[in-house]
Order: C-alpha cells, then structure tokens, then sequence
C-alpha cells in the first residue's frame, strides 16, 4: 500500500528546514508532494534545490487548508493520502501501523497518528493528541486534551478506538471516500474542516480512527497561531456550520441556539480579559455564520442524500459544564450521559 504524503506550505521555508527532512528519511518509498499554496518566499526552490525528489504543486493563490488540499489532491495518484502540516516531525516507522490499520479494516475511510508535542514532547498536542470526539453540543476534544488541558502521555490511550474526527495536522483519508462525500468544504477556509468531513464520511457509513503506534511531534500554531484573532473567527464560524450541516437529529436548532449563547459568554469573557479583537472575531463569526446559513443549509440536504446511517449522538453531553463547573479536565474523568 503507497501512501501520498501531501505537505500543505503557505511562506513556511523555516518549518520546511526544520520538519521535512524528518518526512523524508522515514517515508521510504512512498510518494511526497509539496503543496505550495502561493508562498511567496523561497519554498519552492529551497525543496526542489534540497530534495529534489518531492514533486512540487504550485497553486497561484493561497487557497486555505480545505481549498489547498482539494486541489493538490488532484494531482495525487496514490488511493490513500496523508495530509501533513509543514511543522511536522515523523518517527521512524510510522506509516507501518497507519498501513496495517487501514488494511485491517476496509470500513476505515480516515485515521490519524498519535500527536505529541514538540515544544513538551512528554505531552499530547493540542490539534489531535490521542484522537478526537466531539459532545452532545458538538465541541470538540480529544483524549488527552480537552480545552486547554493538555495531558502528559503516559500510554493511556495506547488502545485504537474508532473516533468522531482525525486530527487534520496528521490526516490520512482514502480518496474515493473523501471524494464521495465532497471532498473539504473550501468555504471554511482553514479550522474544523476536517470535523466536517470526519462527520459526512461517519454519515456515509465509513469509520475514523487512530493508530497508536504510530507517533509524530507538532509544533502547532505554525501558519495561523493561537493567538490570532482569525483563527477565534474560524473556530466559532464553522463550528456552527458543522452543525447545520450534520446534525440531523430533532434537537440540532436548540444545539444552536444554546452554542451561540456560549459562544456571546465566550465573547465577552474574551473582552474583560483585555482581548477585543477576539471579542470581535465571534461577533464577526456570528454575522457570518448567518450570511453564510442559506448554501450550509443546501449542504446539509446534500449529506442527507448519500447518509446512510443515523449518526449516534454522543454519550458526554457537555464538556463545557464538565470542564468549567465540575473541574474535570481529563478525558478519562469524564461522565457520560
């Protein structure tokens, strides 16, 4: 089975120094793409100088991760992809367990390695740690990470479980399935894309999952960090979108309802913590998610259209309640419903 490793690179020649001969050494002969979304530093020609053996896919503008990958993909031969940040060091032998997971199990359509960080490499990294899930209210977390909780790994979580969604830092996805299910949604830019496709592909029938012996170490915050105002505005904007689209249960209007009045607490927890341009990012994320609700809506009957199963509802109701009021910040402290 060859695999396709797909790096997404936006000015990123630093990261590229520092992470890429990792990706190289220990890939063997599966096949590495650079996808360059427009940089416009020296990217390009500092890996076609250095690694001559990377095939490069120059796009003429920055297309964002979801536009980015579905256009790269294009030009990707192989039946199973990896899509890999550009601040990413692999371990030797980590494809082995990614090969032999999907091998095992048809119905997989999606997985991810283990993330470690690698500012703190005893701790998991916030973008994916031990796999990811998402609660009744659709907020996302991961075990070994819930909120800004992270936890040291200790191999707790060294079992593969099927998951809600894959971290997008370290994705492997079949094609055909991601494909089948309209690829990323390019509307959401950057931030909770791949939550999205995770939940259309378990809605198609297909499985996510994590292989945990196979580990990588993320910088995170490498192309848009934490404390960007932009990156508040994705994650509040299509958090809202993943739920018209995909929750088709009775209950999803009061999911939105109750999300947006967390996310005005959010806000203006943001403003009396001196951070008014994240106040002002939700607010933003707000008018957008109503502008933007008339083609969500279009999707959400499209996914109607290829689901084939009811996707159950999760059985932890609400971390926001468990984390803030009830103190649990580990994933194994959680109770569910």
């Amino acid at each position: 089975m060859k695999i396709g490793i797909v790096i997404l690179n936006w000015n990123g020649l630093a990261l590229l120094k520092r992470y890429l001969p990792s990706v190289v050494k220990y890939s063997g002969n599966h096949s590495l793409y650079l996808a360059d979304n427009a940089s416009t530093d020296s990217s390009i020609a500092w890996v076609q100088e250095n690694y001559p053996s990377v095939h490069i896919i120059a796009m003429a503008e920055n297309r964002g991760y979801a536009g980015g990958y579905n256009l790269a993909l294009k030009s990707v031969e192989e039946e199973l992809v990896c899509l890999l940040n550009n601040d990413i060091e692999v371990t030797e032998d980590w494809l082995l367990p990614v090969i032999q997971l999907f091998k095992q199990d048809p119905e997989i359509a999606a997985a991810q390695p283990l993330l470690l960080d690698d500012k703190k490499r005893s701790h998991f990294e916030y973008a994916g740690a031990a796999g990811g899930y998402l609660d009744r209210l659709a907020y996302p977390y991961c075990r070994g990470r819930i909120f800004n909780s992270i936890e040291e790994h200790k191999n707790q979580y060294a079992v593969t479980t099927d998951l809600d969604w894959a971290s997008g830092a370290a994705f492997f996805v079949k094609k055909k399935a991601f494909g089948a299910v309209g690829a990323f949604d390019e509307s959401y830019f950057a931030h909770q894309e791949e939550i999205d496709l995770c939940w259309r592909l378990r809605h198609a029938g297909y499985r996510i999952a994590i292989a945990v012996d196979s580990q990588v170490y993320h910088l995170g915050g490498g192309t848009l960090d934490t404390l960007n105002p932009k990156k508040t505005y994705y994650n509040f904007r299509n958090s809202l979108f993943n739920i018209v689209k995909n929750d088709h249960s009775s209950s999803w209007i009061g999911i939105i309802f109750l999300r947006m009045v967390l996310d005005g607490i959010a806000a203006w927890k943001f403003l009396l913590s001196g951070k008014a341009a994240h106040f002002m990012a939700v607010f933003k994320a707000h008018i957008s998610f109503y502008l933007g609700l008339g083609n969500v809506w279009k999707q959400r009957a499209e996914v109607q259209r290829f689901s084939k199963i009811i996707v159950p509802k999760s059985k932890v109701y609400s971390i926001v309640y468990q984390y803030f009021v009830e103190n649990k910040k580990q994933f194994l402290s959680l109770k569910s419903s």
